[in-house]
C-alpha cells in the first residue's frame, strides 16, 4: 500500500536529500518546472530527468535522458508522467536502487507501485512534494 499517512510522509520527506524528477520540464508554464523550483528552494537536491531535452539544463542541474545514466543515490524518485508511462519510471527506480517512488497528482499506476514495494521502495502516489511539504511543516533540508 502506498504512504497515505501524514507521519510517513513527512519522515519520507525528511530523510530525502536528492530527488530525481522525471519528466522534467523546462516550461515555465509545466508543473514540474514550478515543483523542482520549489523542492530545490526547500534544500533537496534535484536532478532533472527527461530524454526530450537531455544534456540541457533546468534551473542550473544538467539534464539526464534516464535514471541510469545517474551514478548519485537516490532517495525519492519523483514522476512526472502519465499514469501508464509511470510504470517505466518505477521500473528504473527500482533498477537503480532508489530509496521510495512518488507518483504525482492524478499519475495512479497500482501495478507499478506494487512492484516498487515488493522491490522494497516505499511508494507514495496521487500526491505533490510541493503541497506537502508546507501541509506537513516539513523543516529545510541540507543536501549536503
Amino acid at each position: 500500500m502506498p504512504l497515505t499517512r501524514d507521519e510517513d510522509i513527512k519522515a519520507l520527506l525528511e530523510g530525502a536529500r536528492t530527488i530525481a524528477l522525471v519528466g522534467a520540464s523546462d516550461r515555465p508554464s509545466r508543473p514540474s518546472y514550478g515543483v523542482m523550483r520549489f523542492l530545490q528552494g526547500h534544500g533537496y537536491r534535484v536532478i532533472p530527468i527527461n530524454p526530450q531535452i537531455t544534456g540541457e539544463h533546468v534551473h542550473g542541474e544538467f539534464v539526464f535522458r534516464d535514471l541510469h545514466q545517474l551514478g548519485d543515490p537516490i532517495d525519492i524518485v519523483d514522476i512526472f508522467r502519465r499514469p501508464e508511462a509511470a510504470g517505466e519510471a518505477v521500473d528504473e527506480a527500482i533498477a537503480i536502487g532508489a530509496k521510495a517512488v512518488w507518483m504525482q497528482l492524478g499519475v495512479i499506476n497500482h501495478a507499478a507501485a506494487a512492484r516498487a514495494e515488493a522491490a522494497g521502495l516505499k511508494v507514495v502516489m496521487d500526491r505533490c512534494p510541493a503541497i506537502d511539504i508546507p501541509r506537513l511543516g516539513v523543516a529545510r533540508v541540507d543536501a549536503g
